[in-house]
């Protein structure tokens, strides 16, 4: 028998679209992130949103294809410090503990996070500089 995969250990879609709920409050009121959403439209952000659930289900092996822009061409020119990108790896990781995930599964999840870290942080220093 195989091993199933990270998409069915973490119970699923409903799982990973509640855990997306829960990591989007977070970043929406996190002072190191949450200028880079403040211009968003309600409408925007439930497309993000859908973005995000429908990336990490395609990641973690579920039945979902992720149609939107690669990480690189969604973020380039936005000016992503290493302390935002750690800020944001902080809030995943603070649904995923609020949430009682698993240890492995955590360590999975935030292991698929860190493989889009180049793509997305554009300024390794750590700078004063925040979102425009």
């Amino acid at each position: 028998m195989s091993e199933q995969t990270l998409y069915q250990r973490v119970g699923g879609y409903d799982s990973i679209a509640a855990a997306t709920d829960d990591a989007l409050s977070r970043l929406l009121k996190d002072p190191e992130v949450k200028a880079y959403f403040d211009h968003m439209s309600q409408d925007s952000i439930r497309k993000l949103r859908q973005h995000f659930v429908d990336f990490l289900v395609d990641a973690a092996g579920g039945p979902a294809y992720y149609v939107g822009r690669d990480m690189r061409t969604t973020h380039v020119g936005m000016g992503i410090t290493e302390g935002q990108w750690q800020a944001f790896v902080a809030d995943i990781g603070a649904t995923l503990e609020h949430l009682h995930v698993p240890e492995r599964e955590t360590g999975e999840f935030l292991g698929l996070m860190e493989t889009l870290k180049q793509e997305i942080v554009e300024n390794r220093a750590d700078s004063a500089t925040r979102a425009a």
